[in-house]
């Protein structure tokens, strides 16, 4: 009887300790990145948007009301970097969509790999990796956390937006090529596209979508949230008359090709499919081992259509309002394949965006253009007076002043005395606050917040000597530039969405500070594996019902 109470007990303990050691996870982990969607899109809208789209995230997530972009400049490849990586471009090494090195001069695209080479696709839009990302992301964490055994794939219509969140380790990452109007990848990941990927691109929905024409969800007149459909602040695609509904896609398309699906809801449609094909043909969620898998999926289009019309238009209302749809319908996929409560997702944006500047100031605010080739142009002429060479600046993309470090050099000049000439004729320009010598801390007397994000965002290998800080509602451009842009410090620009909803996540809203840099560790905590390697932010525990 002994024997047998001992042998019980033992037996016990040991599937207690085989019970515990069996780590309570999600099926499945979905990002959503909606490219250039503002924190107040969550409710500019909200009239109007079903019970089953971004309300239903409200009603049965928690919401972060308060996610703030702690770096600068705002845009889509370091947005994407920074969700995943937990880090800012001082560390992951994405400083914009494009950059300089600063060695060399030369122009680097965030995630361009001459080392691979298409797949399923001769264009050049195949040759992309991660490589130029130099941390760990959370699904590379995921990765190593199930010695590989996890699944992991990135979708959007930008290569940046599919390649950047799946890290380094993913199995697949697939973007949009707008020539074939095919879904494609590089040999970073595989050597041909799986089969189910050529039956998607054969069903060819993009000339589909496009044939369709984009005309309003509902009434026009019914868009009283937009201004009117007929207005100087968007932008007209070449033929046609005006910028106002219909869009004839069907008939733009036959000049512009399937690149214009890019700039209708229908590409969010789009990205929708496909990324429904590869949660049904990968089992995403129904992983062999019992481990998590993980989907990232970016939205694009959002970006393009605000880019186009502006955020005042029609076009911006009537694509969220088919968005909150589309959302709806993604949702109860995942209920259906998944099981309610057996996924997290998380939805956020990379940036935001800003009015328009000149629609901003014809309502009588204040705001304007920095005319940066006349800038540029100003600041190379009086460098040529003082020392002889008018090639001193390169560029001031990214508003950053990028030095020709090479013909400094030659001319063997006080690079101090360079950079205090061009400070003080910045200084001088219209639309400019602020002039940073990013390598002189005698300059870094400005607010706090705005200090803290020109250090997040300088990487010294990447980024420009000198950061530019605009006033806020001026923008690089022209009175005739339509549609909207990003890129600064200011809270229509780095204000995003961030709510949490599913496996693991307490219900919940909470108006404290929080960072794009949080939701890597947020979501390491989630699935108890490390946070990514180059991560500065922390878990936020309430949305996982933590103290």
């Amino acid at each position: 009887m002994k024997k047998h109470f001992l042998y019980s007990l033992a037996l016990a303990l040991l599937l207690g300790n085989q019970a515990m050691a069996q780590v309570e996870r999600p099926k499945l982990v979905v990002g959503m990145m909606v490219d250039q969607m503002r924190w107040d899109y969550l409710y500019r809208f909200a009239d109007r948007y079903g019970n089953d789209g971004f309300k239903r995230l409200l009603k049965e997530g928690f919401s972060c009301e308060n996610t703030i972009i702690n770096y600068i400049p705002t845009y889509t490849a370091i947005g994407h970097s920074s969700v995943y990586t937990g880090s800012v471009p001082s560390i992951h090494g994405i400083a914009g969509n494009d950059w300089i090195v600063q060695a060399t001069g030369q122009e680097m695209y965030c995630t361009e790999d001459e080392n691979v080479e298409g797949v399923g696709t001769t264009e050049k839009e195949g040759k992309q990796s991660p490589r130029n990302l130099l941390t760990s992301t959370v699904t590379d964490q995921l990765k190593l956390g199930t010695n590989f055994k996890s699944k992991v794939i990135g979708i959007a219509i930008k290569d940046r937006g599919g390649i950047l969140p799946a890290g380094h380790f993913a199995d697949a990452a697939y973007w949009f090529e707008g020539k074939s109007g095919d879904w494609i990848s590089s040999t970073f990941y595989m050597q041909n596209l799986p089969e189910w990927v050529q039956q998607f691109n054969r069903q060819k929905l993009a000339d589909k979508y496009l044939k369709q024409d984009w005309n309003t969800l509902y009434p026009i007149e019914t868009y009283t949230n937009s201004i009117a459909d007929d207005n100087i602040y968007e932008g007209k695609w070449q033929g046609e008359e005006s910028p106002t509904f219909p869009r004839k896609t069907s008939l733009l398309m036959k000049d512009i090709g399937y690149e214009l699906i890019k700039t209708t809801p229908q590409g969010n449609t789009l990205t929708l499919d496909f990324a429904k094909a590869a949660i049904a043909h990968e089992k995403l969620g129904k992983n062999p081992s019992n481990n998590t898998d993980f989907l990232c999926v970016s939205l694009s289009s959002t970006d393009y259509v605000g880019h186009r019309y502006s955020l005042s238009a029609v076009e911006i209302e009537d694509t969220y309002l088919r968005l909150d749809k589309d959302i709806a319908d993604f949702l109860a996929y995942l209920d259906k394949t998944v099981g309610k409560g057996n996924y997290t997702f998380f939805l956020t944006a990379d940036h935001a965006a800003s009015y328009n500047p000149l629609y901003y100031t014809d309502q009588r605010g204040n705001g304007g253009y920095l005319f940066t080739r006349e800038i540029q142009r100003s600041l190379n002429t009086e460098l040529k007076e003082k020392y002889g060479s008018g090639k001193i600046v390169r560029s001031l993309a990214n508003y950053q002043v990028h030095l020709n470090y090479q013909e400094i050099d030659s001319l063997k000049l006080d690079i101090d005395a360079v950079k205090k000439t061009i400070i003080r004729n910045l200084k001088a320009t219209d639309g400019i606050a602020y002039v940073v010598d990013m390598e002189g801390g005698e300059n870094m007397f400005l607010p706090a917040p705005i200090r803290e994000k020109i250090i997040n965002g300088y990487n010294r290998k990447n980024s420009g000597a000198i950061q530019i800080i605009a006033e806020p509602q001026w923008y690089a451009g022209t009175p005739r530039s339509t549609g909207t842009t990003h890129g600064v410090w200011s809270a229509y620009d780095s204000h995003i969405p961030l709510v949490f909803m599913g496996w693991g996540i307490k219900p919940g809203v909470s108006n404290r500070e929080v960072h794009i840099v949080d939701i890597a560790p947020t979501i390491s905590a989630l699935l108890h594996i490390m946070e990514p390697n180059g991560n500065i932010g922390k878990p936020i525990p309430e949305v996982l019902g933590q103290r």
